[in-house]
């Protein structure tokens, strides 16, 4: 039990010395005003060395010029320091997600200090990490010293993220409005892909899936299934309509029924109202939502997954554009995994046929430097917005074939002059 103390924001931050190991909150509870302010402290400090996955916010210490006080390391890069990790001013550190909070716990990656942002306490003192319960309980637990941003506008979850005031050692009371995020209504060609992952998914599945138009797409389409549950790594407000509809009732699941299983959560205002005080909502750490053991004792699980580029035997990188990082390896292939072994459940890569640039995502070879995010060997079934093919337990000559026909029309003739040379040795 920690010696707890309120204090204002700069009292708080002088705990963080020169050379510390400081965790950030995660998405959009990463605490601002906490970060700011250990920010504005950058001429009084060398070298902190800062960790973290996706954070919303400006993320200033990877801006140019605060390289000397800081050092910044992503277990999965958002927009934020994208730029940095891509001019050499911040770095990468591969994971997959359900293993990083052992990482923690282990003390491979050792923490002085935990930034993090809670819910108000309760009359218990019992505070909640709210929308991001993901690694941050791990690294919580795992730092010296615990620094907290109470704020008013933090959902109380339920679950994993429910700890006591005695396990912080700062508390800054400081109110500001999460960070939210809308997407625009998908798009006919996104709302086509749904539509062939809908006619895929059984009643009674257990979904995974993320945020954005195309996920979102998925669940417009899901509208008339019966009776599906959830055990997913996030989600956003997508999946409101189906909760409130009851298509959404888990109550096929094995694995928490009746419940919704997330790990964090991002998304508007009604999102984070949703959720608070909601006992329908169980926010459980990543290394327990994302560890493949858990994720397949559901039954039917459906985990539905995007790609940069898939290459014609198979190969999925989501991480990378060549060489240059974009995001993280995240807990695509945790999911893939679960789902293969789930008792009637199947992994799905979905994407468009082509980036907004009109560029194939399917491609004779992955481009020079790209990760292999998912190996050919774990990929089961492909979507475009041209259809649904099942590369599981297919040659490379069979897989070639399959992907190319949902390949964009106006792309398949490269693609089988691509395949032909492949395997007749020219």
């Amino acid at each position: 039990m920690k010696n707890t103390q309120t204090v204002k924001v700069r009292e708080a931050i002088k705990a963080i010395k020169s050379g510390d190991h400081v965790f950030i909150h995660s998405v959009a509870a990463a605490p601002q005003a906490l970060i700011n302010g250990m920010v504005e402290r950058a001429g009084e400090l060398e070298r902190v060395n800062l960790y973290h996955i996706h954070t919303e916010g400006e993320a200033l210490y990877a801006q140019p010029g605060y390289q000397p006080s800081f050092s910044d390391y992503s277990f999965f890069i958002g927009r934020n320091v994208r730029q940095a990790v891509q001019e050499n001013r911040a770095d990468y550190i591969p994971v997959l997600l359900s293993e990083l909070g052992n990482i923690f716990r282990q003390g491979i990656v050792p923490l002085d200090v935990a930034l993090i942002s809670v819910s108000k306490p309760d009359q218990d003192g019992y505070v909640s990490l709210g929308v991001s319960v993901d690694v941050s309980l791990a690294a919580l637990q795992s730092a010296k010293i615990v620094i907290a941003q109470v704020n008013a506008y933090m959902p109380r979850t339920w679950g994993d993220g429910v700890i006591h005031g005695s396990n912080i050692d700062f508390l800054v009371e400081h109110d500001e409005p999460l960070p939210i995020t809308t997407y625009p209504e998908p798009s006919p060609t996104e709302l086509a892909v749904g539509a062939h992952l809908a006619a895929l998914i059984p009643d009674g599945a257990t979904l995974q899936l993320g945020i954005g138009a195309l996920p979102n797409a998925v669940l417009q389409c899901l509208r008339h299934h019966k009776d599906l549950g959830v055990h997913t790594e996030m989600f956003s407000d997508g999946l409101i309509p189906l909760l409130q509809s009851g298509v959404v009732n888990n109550s096929r699941k094995s694995l928490l029924p009746g419940v919704t299983v997330s790990s964090f959560l991002f998304g508007s205002q009604g999102l984070y109202d949703f959720v608070d005080d909601n006992p329908a909502i169980i926010m459980r750490e990543m290394s327990w939502v994302n560890d493949p053991k858990n994720i397949a004792r559901n039954p039917k699980v459906v985990a539905i997954n995007s790609a940069i580029e898939i290459d014609l035997t198979g190969q999925v990188c989501a991480d990378s554009i060549g060489r240059r990082m974009h995001s993280g390896v995240g807990g695509q292939a945790d999911f893939i995994l679960g789902a293969a072994h789930s008792p009637g459940g199947f992994p799905i890569i979905a994407m468009t046929s082509r980036t907004h640039q009109g560029y194939s995502k399917i491609a004779p070879t992955l481009r020079d430097g790209a990760g292999v995010t998912v190996t050919r060997a774990h990929v089961h079934w492909v979507c475009t917005e041209f259809g649904v093919v099942n590369l599981y337990g297919k040659s490379l000559r069979e897989r070639a074939q399959l992907l190319i026909s949902i390949a964009h029309p106006d792309d398949r003739e490269l693609l089988e002059k691509a395949a032909w040379e492949r395997w007749n040795g020219a």
